[in-house]
């Protein structure tokens, strides 16, 4: 079982909604994500519960965490949301950085835009991981 981490720094928007993509997208025999962040917040924001809620995920009960050193040690990729120094940073870990806007105190029209761009980065990421269970990229 390959576990990737996506992670930004309040865990509350990005993260969230990337490991929830990644996880009802790969193979659950293969791989498994986390979303954690370096600064948790107390809950998802709103608008991306209610915006992955568009799209039969359900965030309300998602609750951010903080990235530690324990989560890490057994992770394959580490994949983070464009949040430049505050991005948390794993040595050893293969890494990758999706340059995303932060959907907090963003419109729902935004959000939707970068939930798409998610979702996007996710299908191409199980691709390229051969993580898929039949789902190709759009």
């Amino acid at each position: 079982m390959r576990t990737f981490i996506f992670a930004c720094v309040h865990n509350a928007g990005r993260s969230q909604m990337s490991a929830a993509f990644f996880n009802r997208l790969a193979d659950p025999e293969l791989a498994h994500a986390i979303s954690v962040g370096t600064q948790p917040a107390e809950c998802v924001h709103p608008v991306v519960v209610d915006a992955m809620r568009e799209v039969g995920i359900d965030l309300s009960n998602a609750k951010p965490q903080k990235l530690t050193a324990e989560l890490a040690k057994n992770a394959n990729m580490l994949v983070t949301m464009g949040c430049g120094d505050e991005c948390p940073y794993v040595p050893g870990l293969r890494h990758n950085d999706w340059p995303l806007p932060d959907p907090k105190g963003q419109e729902i029209e935004s959000v939707r835009q970068t939930r798409e761009e998610i979702k996007r980065r996710v299908l191409q990421l199980i691709v390229q991981e051969q993580l898929s269970r039949g789902v190709t990229a759009p």
